[in-house]
């Protein structure tokens, strides 16, 4: 009779470990190299994130074995006829191997986050803990990654949680799919489920496949979290767990197939971007590696003296040290990152050097360790975990450890409770305070002069800056609020009216974010002055005839902006305002200063053709610092002043106005520089007239906006002689 091959009950290849010595000669054949290459993966997936920041394809090594492990499991458990198809076991056994370790994680992360993180970064801790701790940090992350407003977030402790999460999410699916087709099928199919089984995964792993090329095609960022582009990867997996029972390969094959599997896995992260590639095409490199891997130990030969033995490359992955760091996998993914992130931004250093990153391996293995073997295995083996029978000695062994484990169950589960709780706390306090900010509109001019201090040299009293560094975030302006903005996705033209709405004459505020945040000040000069602001905006998104455009500061192709700028333009012309108010320039990216595109020439030109004239605006100076945006809120949060958290003016702005120079190609261009309201001669501060000026790294606030309204009337005023 064939020895049942794997029966141990692993849940994730990430969380995974060693079942008990009574399940291993219980099942008669335990795959200690498949604990070898979760060790390998592992870590690659640390080396490569500390020293080249680089994906290794360790995380889709985890996901195909976590596939692997708990979907055979799961499908050996439904096509047996006499094993019970209730789905509690398994969630229970789900929660003890996965949330110890992460609460424990997330907890020390929450403490280094308030001793180490400015508090504008705390929200997003708050808001990804809850995420993590929920199983849907991928989709947070993907919200983050679509959303214009968080986009320029730092990088998180957690962002490596997002492979839990869906990890988390196959699991649930998985198990209900599966129990619930054999609870309806398993009597009336009877042998015939298994291939059932075979077909339906089949058929989903490829469609999760296509659906991850084309997701991967349309938008890379968000589809590298998506669950359903990440599905086929663990799917593979239990097919595998499905079928190789039944494989029959020569040793000199299966040494070759695993030679071949093992070097793939092995060269992966250093030949393969996966942060651009993945989850494409591409991740069937990793993928595919470990799955041949699996099937190249996985010979069921007749003959008892062959039976189980293992080619070379899976032999040399199942020695103890491979092992043992295999063991620890789960614990050491948590750690490492976090501690590489927190070191990062308390020494701010952009990458960590060899030492650094030494170091911070070294202290997550301890404490992968620790924790592995003070809070994972002893939760994992908690009395009544296995249902093999029990000699006298194991019974009263577990018996001593019952109240031991009981107890440090208990003080996981209050600190995963403490956290959540402190996590919505927080949430709810900036909510509040943001909801306080409501009367930034009405701010007293003489308390808050905010660009009048450099234009009007008023003199300004020593308070509080406002809008404060928890209100800066949402201080942004009416067109975000009121959804008439296109967001990254959107190709989509969205016409919006402010000001004087039934005013004759007409400004059409047209581009990206950089001109949306002028809307501010022209909403209130249009009312105050009696014309209307139509909106013609895209996040990202300036008006240029640039034919692959790049999301600035991650530099990821946006071909959705190549698409919706010529429908944005027919709509303005087709308008015809009286005037177009948009951006002139921006920021170099080789070199300091700012510039005005040549690809704002065919724009330019289109306009004058159309006979509309231009209002032309310098764009605002983007903060950098080490050749990157900063926050200055994230930088006044740590201690800094409105100078320290500042920067030198001659690093974001030329001497001259760029678009000075093409007034005389194109006389209906009007320029408008705002810059001596935004920067003082030698530096661009955070903080003017104790209004805080960007609500980022690059967009003003809206609160600042308001106190430039009469320099920028001025100047409109001028261009246009309305006024």
């Amino acid at each position: 009779m064939m020895t049942v091959y794997l029966t141990r009950p692993a849940v994730a290849s990430v969380a995974g470990s060693a079942q008990s010595a009574i399940g291993n000669r219980r099942a008669g054949f335990y795959r200690h190299d498949l604990d070898g290459l979760r060790g390998i993966a592992i870590a690659l997936v640390a080396m490569f994130h500390v020293w080249f920041g680089r994906v290794s394809g360790g995380v889709d090594v985890f996901l195909a074995l976590s596939g692997f492990f708990f979907g055979g499991k799961l499908l050996r458990a439904a096509l047996n006829p006499a094993s019970s198809l209730s789905p509690v076991p398994e969630v229970i056994r789900l929660v003890r191997r996965l949330l110890p370790a992460l609460v424990v994680v997330l907890a020390a992360c929450a403490v280094l986050t308030v001793l180490v993180q400015p508090q504008t970064r705390w929200e997003t801790f708050a808001d990804q803990s809850l995420a993590s701790l929920g199983y849907y940090q991928n989709w947070e992350l993907a919200s983050t990654v679509a959303d214009y407003l968080r986009a320029g977030e730092a990088v998180s402790p957690l962002q490596h949680i997002w492979s839990m999460s869906v990890q988390g999410q196959f699991y649930i699916a998985f198990l209900a799919l599966v129990f619930g087709l054999a609870f309806l099928l398993r009597r009336r199919l009877g042998d015939r489920l298994r291939t059932t089984f075979v077909l339906l995964l089949s058929a989903l792993a490829g469609a999760s496949f296509v659906y991850a090329i084309f997701a991967h095609q349309a938008n890379q960022a968000t589809a590298y979290y998506n669950s359903f582009a990440r599905a086929w990867e663990l799917l593979l997996g239990a097919l595998v767990g499905a079928l190789v029972p039944y494989i029959r390969w020569p040793m000199w094959l299966r040494t070759v197939v695993a030679t071949v599997a093992l070097a793939a896995v092995l060269s992966c992260g250093a030949l393969i971007d996966g942060v651009k590639e993945f989850p494409g095409p591409w991740a069937l490199v990793p993928v595919g590696a470990t799955v041949l891997f699996v099937l190249a130990g996985a010979n069921r030969q007749a003959h008892p003296a062959t039976r189980d033995k293992l080619p070379l490359p899976n032999r040399l992955l199942a020695t103890e040290p491979l092992v043992k760091l295999g063991a620890i996998a789960y614990s050491l993914y948590l750690w490492h990152w976090p501690l590489l992130i927190f070191w990062l931004a308390y020494s701010g250093h952009r990458h960590a050097n060899f030492v650094e990153g030494t170091a911070v391996l070294l202290i997550s293995g301890g404490l992968a360790y620790l924790t592995n073997r003070f809070v994972e295995e002893p939760l994992r083996h908690h009395a009544g975990a296995d249902t093999a029978p029990e000699s006298a000695p194991v019974i009263a062994w577990r018996g001593r450890l019952r109240r031991p484990t009981m107890v440090l169950g208990s003080m996981v589960a209050m600190l995963g409770v403490t956290l959540t709780a402190t996590a919505f706390t927080w949430v709810e306090h900036v909510k509040v305070e943001r909801a306080g900010g409501k009367e930034l509109s009405a701010l007293n001019a003489h308390d808050y002069p905010g660009a009048r201090a450099l234009v009007k040299h008023v003199r300004v009293p020593k308070l509080r800056p406002r809008p404060t560094v928890l209100e800066a975030q949402t201080d942004y302006p009416p067109s975000t609020r009121d959804g008439c903005i296109s967001d990254f996705a959107n190709t989509s033209v969205i016409r919006c009216a402010y000001g004087d709405k039934d005013a004759a004459r007409t400004i059409a505020l047209a581009g990206g974010s950089h001109a949306e945040h002028w809307l501010t000040a022209l909403d209130i000069l249009g009312r105050r002055r009696h014309f209307k602001v139509t909106t013609y905006l895209k996040m990202g998104c300036p008006l240029s005839t640039e034919q692959m455009p790049l999301v600035m500061g991650s530099n990821a192709p946006y071909p959705e902006c190549r698409d919706w700028v010529p429908k944005a333009m027919a709509k303005v012309v087709a308008d015809h305002p009286d005037y177009v108010f948009t951006t002139s320039t921006r920021p170099w990216n080789i070199k300091p200063a700012d510039v005005m595109p040549g690809t704002y020439v065919g724009i330019w030109q289109t306009f004058s053709d159309n006979n509309i004239p231009i209002l032309a605006m310098r764009d605002t100076p983007w903060l950098v610092r080490d050749g990157r945006p900063f926050n200055p809120a994230d930088c006044l949060a740590k201690g800094g002043d409105a100078l320290s958290c500042g920067t030198k003016r001659s690093d974001v702005l030329a001497d001259h106005n760029p678009t000075l120079d093409w007034v005389e190609q194109f006389p209906l261009l009007k320029p408008l520089d705002m810059s001596d309201a935004v920067c003082r001669p030698d530096i661009c501060p955070a903080v003017e007239g104790n209004v805080l000026v960007y609500h980022d790294a690059h967009h003003l606030s809206a609160t600042y906006m308001r106190t430039m309204t009469n320099e920028l009337g001025r100047q409109v005023g001028a261009a246009t002689g309305w006024w």
